[in-house]
């Protein structure tokens, strides 16, 4: 079963937040105990030097195995929270801070091990019930009880606090900690989802026009939420796909149909004609006439295919692909023009060429800039009016060379300027004119400009259009003959 995106990095997400929780509850409740715990032991240290105070002055007047000597003991007891054991120079227990009459802990021995540590200066504290002495493993921090008169060991004391104690107040601030965590590890874990969720949205969007795609359905877009992350790039570069597919489908229909359209009229025509001469339907003495009919078709389908191919030819050839040399665009421009010399003398134009006198080297595939002045030519002579001009110009402009193909004809309406490049595109939609073209020159120019990284502007008024191409100049050779850097 597939899990979608946003519940993957749902999962993802709350599962780094719970380890990042996990281990900040871990550094809390460690770095809290300690905390805990030295203030308890702070705390203890001080209450266990006044008491061992009280009890070196209090012991010159009064008999620390008395009754008011315990009752203040008590109430110091009470007070900071801490039990008092007091014992003699032996160990055994002598006084408490017990509030019963008789402390219960009187006779007891405090092992010697325990006072032995006491008696280093070391310091005594850990958790211990003195051998038995109290009934639970309390906290215990022990003192000697030095007599202030002649310095000697009077006994020892013995600071106590129950472990449940230091627990309980561990598990106070540990349980606030803990709600507060649950609640924004909740908070997180919600918000996690629904940004998670909104995020995949419109990637889910995506996934289901791209099933749209895949039928057919080249009308479906991704809304944009204006975002400008990654998401927000990525529906935009889909819809921009989108619309490229749509483009696409459209010219692939367009093509099936243009290129129906072209196959079907002539064959039409060499179909009919062939079955008339068969049947005798068209006289003898009039085949001739519909013989070349025939041939004028055949020839035109001949071209339509050759044209066909050298579209698909240039379609599939790429900027690395290309033989680039150094040539002369003049010479191409002149041997262009005697190509057509038959088209341009049965329309009776006059040919008007502004050309350098010098060579002008340009960089580039030879064959295929041929192609690309030989076709803008032949378009020109097609729609330009009877006995009126062309006129060619070539000129430089910084690294670049321009030619421009002029003719005298009909303005090309605004609406078709975008399209005139376009497959199997005719200005007369009727196809009624200029039957030798099919609308593929000007496609097979631009696409050859587009291989070269060149460009190519079309300007049309007042009857007058110009084509204007660009051309990389080469860089001048050296005196050796090579190419200069």
């Amino acid at each position: 079963m597939r899990k979608s995106i946003y519940i993957r990095n749902f999962y993802m997400t709350a599962s780094i937040v719970f380890l990042s929780f996990l281990f900040l509850c871990s550094v809390y409740f460690v770095w809290s105990y300690r905390l805990i715990m030295g203030e308890k032991q702070n705390a203890m240290s001080l209450t266990a030097k006044d008491v061992v105070s009280f009890i070196k002055y209090s012991s010159m007047g009064y008999d620390v195995t008395s009754t008011d000597f315990r009752v203040a003991l008590s109430t110091i007891s009470h007070s900071t929270g801490f039990d008092i054991l007091i014992t003699d120079a032996d160990g055994v227990v002598i006084s408490c801070s017990d509030s019963q009459f008789i402390c219960p802990h009187i006779g007891r021995i405090v092992p010697p091990d325990v006072l032995s540590l006491v008696s280093s200066g070391s310091g005594f504290t850990r958790n211990t019930n003195l051998g038995g002495i109290f009934g639970d493993i309390r906290y215990v921090m022990g003192l000697s009880i030095i007599r202030i008169y002649d310095n000697n060991l009077m006994g020892y004391m013995f600071l106590s606090s129950t472990s449940n104690d230091m627990v309980q107040l561990w598990r106070q601030f540990a349980g606030v900690f803990l709600m507060i965590s649950a609640v924004v590890l909740f908070l997180t874990f919600v918000i996690s989802f629904i940004t998670t969720k909104k995020q995949a949205e419109p990637l889910n969007e995506m996934a289901h026009a791209a099933r749209r795609f895949a039928r057919g359905d080249f009308s479906v877009r991704v809304e944009d939420s204006g975002r400008i992350d990654e998401i927000g790039q990525l529906t935009e570069a889909f819809n921009s796909m989108a619309d490229s597919l749509e483009r696409s489908e459209k010219l692939r229909c367009d093509f099936i149909a243009n290129v129906s359209h072209e196959l079907k009229t002539p064959m039409t025509v060499i179909s009919g004609f062939s079955d008339g001469i068969l049947d005798g339907t068209i006289p003898p003495d009039n085949q001739k006439k519909y013989l070349e009919i025939i041939s004028s078709e055949t020839k035109r389908l001949s071209r339509l295919v050759r044209n066909m191919l050298d579209m698909s030819r240039i379609q599939s050839t790429t900027p690395e692909m290309l033989k680039s040399s150094s040539f002369d665009i003049s010479e191409v421009i002149r041997l262009s023009l005697l190509s057509l010399g038959t088209k341009i003398d049965a329309k009776g134009l006059d040919v008007e060429a502004e050309l350098p006198e010098e060579a002008v080297k340009a960089r580039g595939d030879k064959d295929a800039m041929t192609q690309v002045v030989y076709n803008l030519i032949d378009n020109a002579i097609k729609f330009a009016d009877t006995n009126s001009a062309i006129r060619l110009s070539l000129w430089k402009q910084g690294q670049r060379a321009f030619v421009s193909v002029e003719n005298k004809g009909k303005t090309i309406p605004a609406e078709e300027m975008p399209l005139i490049f376009d497959r199997f595109h005719k200005t007369d939609r009727s196809r009624s004119e200029n039957r030798d073209g099919i609308g593929l020159g000007l496609y097979i120019v631009k696409t050859i400009l587009d291989n070269h990284n060149e460009d190519i502007y079309v300007t049309s008024s007042n009857g007058t259009t110009m084509f204007t191409f660009t051309l990389t100049l080469a860089a001048p050779e050296k005196s050796d003959g090579k190419p200069g850097k």
